[in-house]
């Protein structure tokens, strides 16, 4: 077959073909205008406007009503790859159904997050799956097929894995560098990404804000390494603003034109950059290629990218020929997405601990108390709900209306001053007068962030600081319903957090948020009109049994561009929860949240603890089956989510959030020493399972496997659902190993009294650490223990498996600095703009360690590759970094990059070797001991 318009469009020929076909037929100008997020029509050749970009974190986003599955993180939570696979499928088909109403619905979709969740005071923790890569990567893959789709020739749409590299941070993003050292790297960052990319389930990868050992990740090396995991032309997006960030305030490059060169360079192949106008990236891009930073090849390449996607979803190609084409947005919201909605919220949900309160039996009477009670919130990438199931409306469904009650718990308090009352207006702001003062409902977030509600409204300060009752609760990019309240001698004073501005009166009697400080600031007298502890306990006093629902606002508690301080429970909502408990020990804890909290007293004191992640929109269905522990059919439903990362006693225990090097922070289960609140992989059932006879061989050879089998028992009287985990320790190492790390899992189903043998295939491949003078991963000869077990803690049954490794790499003669062993008062940075690592000394006194160096009894001097940029003495030690012998004292003269060597006292033999880098600022590469 041959078209007029192109071979391109044959489906017969080879995609390789029909891309050369396209790209040869494109003007240059054309092809510099496909490197946009919003890409232009050619009417010449009959293609259409595409755009990239479309969310579906965990439903379709910022497009209308769509069916709202949980957040990513409690997907993580249901360790259920299957059925995680399936939420991504409804989310593709909606998807599908949207663009073919609306073909500016981009078939490109920005999902999933496979960010390890290092740290749960990452703002953006409820978009990732895990705190452990492997699990990330496994979830990550499970979503991605669902939206790619299973068809051997066109994708439903096009994941794209976000966001590469070390991303966990909001506070100064853009600016800070997430120091990754090669084992980091390579065992714990990468391993997210690449199980994704390797299966085929992905197409496009979007770079982060941060950046990555000192260099931005717009700019990475790293960026080619996702590429060689696929025979597939993996498209690299921009994150948005991202490339002008270049320039601008990261300051690394000279100008804009500079700046996208080097992206494009780099293997950025979309530009998400100023919304929808792409002038400027084109404008850019052009003058790029006049001042010869960029070639029409590097053009040529990212635009086979480009087009690759949009060849893959059957843009090209007739509509009968797709499957996918013919989706209609029948599917949106439809029955069987509701129905997945519930199973997965209903999957999602944690029981926590459990001395026999739950399930809730029929004929009991409930008191629902909370700020969780009866709202279901959204995040930010959540879509607009077609309808909301609230826990309250859940179990009234289920014990009828009248055996359910809704206390809020929220004061409600009237704000006035000598001269009147704060009133509220439906038409305009809220002032100080005479007359019937605004009750307004004061709920806590946490961190200082309270919310004002009167009349079903939230107070907001609009962007001229004027107060104003007219929102449905927090939300949009920029949150201006948050206040905080300070203490004052006539009562306190108000800050709007967004404007960062205090509340005072004008003269005119309307309030404003724009007194720069507390001074100029309004005092107002705050008088309590409805005690909403009182009335909590009240309620939980005429109850059977109280359900607490507590946690967070995703638009308040942490979020995109905000970071949390702690992981406290919010002090109202703590202090809700012990008055309530104090008035009904029959209390529940219901936990809501897209993170864990730090609530050890509920752990102590409580019968029931549960947590889920923002359900959606099924929410309160899916709770009340897993309270009830049936379905309104009679089907027995378990609690079968378990932890996807680690609740920590206190948010003290955990590293800064900006120190990224897990291993020498001892972060994540994977190094954790401490004793958790509940540890990662935990999760409870109202059944009860034994363990019993774990087969393992001794033994197992290079490249080899073995399977790990245990007996697993159901000894409790109603069927029930384990989830065994698997995980190793290697004993005996040269560096510092992991303490446990997941290697597999499998759900069982069981009836009473029923067992089964459960079975796990551990591969030797799967045990490899990163090697510096291999430079890459290695299995070495060692012993690991084994272990299955209902948590990472927990080690139901133990066994000893003895690993032969391949070849391992020669003995260190160079000795990288950022492959160094342990380190202090450093920092990695760049080498050069484009290539290479290095270690920055922060201050005086910072040094670097490599454990058990071998040094040959002919190297007689030690060269060291340093810049220093106001000269300084370096100083080799070994053993010891203070008190070890001096093996080499070297000058490092004023200047870029130089080798400087000195003689080496006669010290064969392996040796821990201590670098010590003098002054700060001195940035070494590398330490050899030579002849």
């Amino acid at each position: 077959m041959t078209d007029a318009r192109g071979t391109f469009r044959d489906p017969d020929l080879p995609p390789t073909a029909r891309l050369a076909d396209l790209v040869a037929r494109l003007t240059l100008a054309e092809k510099v205008a496909l490197l946009h997020q919003h890409q232009p029509a050619i009417p010449r050749l009959d293609i259409a406007a595409f755009r990239t970009g479309t969310e579906a974190l965990h439903g379709v986003a910022w497009l209308g009503p769509a069916t709202v599955f949980p957040q990513a993180v409690g997907l993580g939570a249901t360790w259920d790859p299957d059925l995680v696979r399936r939420v991504g499928a409804a989310v593709g088909d909606e998807v599908r159904g949207l663009h073919r109403k609306d073909p500016s619905v981009g078939l490109n979709v920005w999902a999933p997050v496979v960010n390890p969740l290092r740290d749960p005071r990452w703002g953006r923790n409820e978009e990732g799956y895990s705190e452990d890569p492997w699990l990330t990567g496994v979830l990550g893959t499970a979503y991605a097929s669902g939206l790619r789709g299973d068809h051997p020739t066109y994708l439903r749409t096009v994941p794209t894995l976000k966001h590469f590299l070390g991303y966990n941070n909001e506070t100064e993003r853009h600016l800070t560098s997430s120091d990754l050292p090669p084992r980091v790297l390579h065992e714990y960052e990468l391993p997210a990404f690449r199980g994704p990319i390797e299966s085929g389930a992905v197409r496009a990868v979007m770079a982060s804000y941060n950046l990555v050992n000192g260099r931005p990740a717009h700019v990475s090396p790293l960026l080619s390494t996702v590429r060689g995991w696929t025979a597939d032309d993996v498209l690299v997006v921009g994150d948005a603003g991202a490339a002008s960030n270049l320039a601008g305030e990261q300051g690394v490059h000279a100008d804009h034109v500079d700046g996208f060169a080097a992206a494009l360079r780099a293997g950025v192949d979309c530009f998400t950059e100023d919304g929808a106008d792409s002038a400027r990236t084109i404008r850019l891009l052009t003058a790029a290629l006049a001042r010869g930073l960029l070639e029409p090849a590097d053009i040529d390449r990212a635009v086979r990218r480009v087009l690759g996607i949009r060849l893959a979803l059957g843009e090209f190609d007739p509509p009968s020929a797709n499957p996918y084409a013919a989706i209609t947005t029948d599917v949106v919201n439809c029955p069987a997405h509701q129905e997945l909605a519930r199973e997965a919220a209903r999957r999602a949900v944690v029981l926590l601990q459990n001395d026999g309160l739950l399930p809730l039996r029929a004929g009991q009477s409930v008191a629902v108390v909370g700020p969780l009670g009866d709202t279901v919130l959204l995040d930010w990438y959540s879509g607009s709900l077609p309808y909301a199931v609230t826990a309250v409306a859940g179990l009234a469904q289920r014990l009828g209306a009248d055996a359910v009650r809704f206390v809020e718990g929220a004061d409600r308090v009237t704000l006035s001053t000598s001269s009147g009352v704060v009133c509220t207006s439906e038409a305009g702001p809220l002032r100080l007068a005479v007359g019937a003062a605004a009750s307004f409902d004061v709920l806590d977030w946490g961190g200082g962030a309270l919310t004002l509600r009167a009349n079903g409204r939230y107070v907001r300060a609009d962007e001229d600081g004027l107060l104003v009752d007219d929102r449905p609760g927090p939300g949009e990019w920029v949150v201006r319903e948050t206040f905080a309240a300070t203490a004052h001698a006539d009562g306190v004073v108000l800050r709007s957090l967004a404007a960062d501005r205090y509340v005072a009166v004008g003269a005119d009697g309307v309030l404003r948020a724009d007194a720069p400080t507390a001074a100029g600031a309004t005092p107002f007298r705050v008088t309590l009109v409805g005690d909403g502890v009182e009335e909590a306990v009240a309620a939980a006093r005429a109850a059977d049994v109280v359900l607490v629902a507590l946690g967070s606002h995703p638009m308040v508690g942490g979020r995109e561009t905000q970071d949390r301080a702690d992981l406290a429970l919010p002090p109202a909502q703590e202090a809700l929860l012990r008055a309530v408990h104090a008035a009904n020990p029959r209390t529940a804890l219901l936990l809501v949240s897209g993170y864990p909290y730090a609530v050890g007293w509920a752990r102590t004191h409580l019968p029931a603890v549960l947590w889920s992640a923002h359900g959606g929109q099924e929410f309160g269905a899916a709770l009340a089956d897993v309270l009830l522990g049936a379905t309104a059919d009679g089907v027995p439903v378990e609690p079968v989510g378990r932890l996807p990362q680690t609740w920590y006693a206190d948010g003290s225990e955990l590293p800064d959030l900006l120190d990224y090097d897990i291993i020498a922070a001892d972060a994540t289960y994977q190094y954790f020493r401490g004793v958790p609140l509940w540890p990662f992989g935990h999760g409870r059932g109202y059944a009860r399972f034994a363990y019993g006879d774990l087969r393992c061989p001794a033994v197992v050879p290079p490249g080899g496997q073995v399977d790990v089998s245990v007996d697993v028992r159901n000894v409790s009287d109603r069927p029930g659902e384990e989830v065994v985990q698997l995980y190793t320790a290697r004993r005996g190492s040269r560096v510092k190993q992991p303490l446990r790390r997941l290697r597999g899992f499998r759900r069982v189903r069981l009836a009473p009294g029923e067992s089964e043998t459960v079975t796990i295939t551990l591969r030797a491949d799967d045990l490899a650490t990163w090697d510096p003078a291999a430079a890459r991963l290695v299995v070495a000869d060692a012993d690991h223990t084994v272990w299955v077990g209902p948590s990472c803690v927990e080690a139901a049954a133990v066994a000893t498996l003895r690993v032969h490794g391949g070849p391992s790499g020669p003995p260190r003669t160079v000795l990288r600095a950022v492959d160094r062993d342990a380190s202090s008062g450093t920092a990695i940075v760049a080498a050069t703009p484009a290539r290479g690592d290095a270690v920055r000394a922060l201050a005086a006194g910072a040094w670097l360690a490599f454990h058990d160096v071998p040094i040959d009894a002919s190297a007689r001097r030690v060269v060291v590759l340093v810049a220093a940029g106001e000269g300084t003495r370096l100083t080799v030690r070994l053993d010891d970094p203070f008190s070890g012998p001096v093996a080499a004292s070297l000058s490092a003269p004023p200047g870029d990059w130089a080798e400087v060597s000195a003689p080496l006292a006669a010290v064969p033999g392996a040796h821990d070797v201590y670098l010590a880098l003098g002054a700060a600022g001195t940035r070494v590469a590398a330490i050899e001991f030579v002849r």
